[in-house]
Order: C-alpha cells, then structure tokens, then sequence
C-alpha cells in the first residue's frame, strides 16, 4: 500500500504544496546569484536566532517553511525502510512533512509520530491538515519550546526523527532524544548547516555513536542522513 501516489492522503499533500509556494514565493532567493543569496541568508538567519529564535519565528507565523514533495518522498521511504513505529518531528509547521511520515506508519499498519511546533497558530493548521488527510489517530503535536515539550520522552524507544526547526537548537534537541534512539535509528536533518551550530560536527564523529552522510542537492541544499549506531 502507498498513500502518497493516489487517493486522499496524495490529494492532501497536492494541495498543501500549492498553498506553501504561494505562501512563501516571497522567502526564496533567485537569480544568478542564488548559492550566493542562500548563505547570506543562512548566515543573517542563524544570527537572529542566536538573538531572539523565538522572535524569528513568530515573524515567520504564515510561512509553511516545508519540504518539498520530493523530500517528503523520501521521508515516507525512509520511515518504511526501517520500519518506524515511533517517529519525532522537531518543527512541524503547518504539518506537511508529518503527513508524509505519518502515511508511512498508516501503510505499515500504525505506529506513533510525536510533533513539535513553537507557534501555537501553524500547530492548529497542522492538526486540521493532518486530521484532513485522515492521519489525526497516528500524530501528537505538542506545542511550545522543543526542549520543554520532549523532555518528558515520547513513551518508548525511537525509530526515527526528522529535524525541521530552529537550524541552532538541533543539537540540544538531538541530545535530548539520544538516550531514547534505537540502534538503527535514522535521524533526518533539513537545512542542517554546519555553521548553525555543533550538530553536524557531532553526527560525523562517529565515536558519538553516529554515521552520516549530506544528502544529494537534488533533495535539498544542507540536508544530512544520520544513522544510530548503538
């Protein structure tokens, strides 16, 4: 079974991916200068999340901020090929990127993914979009500061985690959920630039436990695939 190529859960997704590119055609650089543009902007974000992360993203409250239909692919078939039954999302915007990984569990036979979103107004849209793609039974969204709303745990060992919010905060989250992953786990970093913070330093070490690799650019600019290995 395959949620993503017809039926609800596709016509879901189709529909999201129209709504965030016009909702963010203003954030994305262009032109000739485009790798250019794209580091300075990462540099002047990074910068004002070290100020004020918290402001940043308030200002960013209408923004969809979410992957694209081909990496959401990829999260479904990362989800599948190691049989996540337990998945966390750190940075659930408007729910997109969890729709693609909680279909991935649905396909399965069911499981657990436990959201994360710092603005209470994108969790109120994730949980409609989600709940529209016939997914509300498989996701929890917790709302608030990551490193508040995870502490507590997510009931069990985790299979899977997707990284999507504050570029600065991925390596206090990530450290958080250590004690919790499995070995095998996959960990999944969007946007993980190294100058954001240690977080890539730390994954590529592998004497933390860790092998990663980036993602081709085809499937995003500063992405990276992580693997628990104990």
């Amino acid at each position: 079974m395959d949620s993503l190529s017809s039926g609800l859960v596709a016509d879901i997704l189709a529909r999201l991916h129209r709504e965030a590119e016009a909702a963010d055609a203003s954030l994305a650089p262009s032109g000739a200068g485009k790798a250019a543009s794209l580091d300075a902007m990462v540099d002047e974000f990074v910068a004002a999340e070290k100020r004020d992360f918290q402001e940043v993203y308030s200002g960013l409250a209408d923004n969809f901020l979410n992957v694209s239909p081909q990496f959401g692919r990829f999260l479904y078939m990362c989800a599948r090929a190691c049989r996540a039954q337990r998945i966390v999302e750190f940075g659930s915007s408007m729910g997109v990127s969890a729709i693609y990984m909680a279909a991935a569990l649905r396909d399965m036979g069911g499981g657990r993914l436990t959201g994360t979103e710092l603005e209470p107004g994108k969790a109120e849209r994730a949980r409609a979009n989600i709940a529209a793609a016939g997914l509300a039974d498989v996701v929890e969204l917790r709302v608030g500061d990551a490193r508040d709303t995870l502490a507590a745990g997510v009931g069990g060992t985790i299979d899977m985690v997707m990284l999507d919010g504050a570029f600065t905060l991925y390596l206090p989250v990530l450290k958080l959920l250590e004690p919790h992953l499995r070995p095998g786990a996959l960990i999944v970093g969007e946007n993980a630039f190294a100058r954001a913070s240690g977080y890539l330093d730390h994954v590529r070490n592998p004497q933390n436990g860790y092998l990663s690799l980036p993602l081709p650019f085809d499937l995003g600019r500063g992405n990276e695939l992580t693997v628990r290995t104990r």
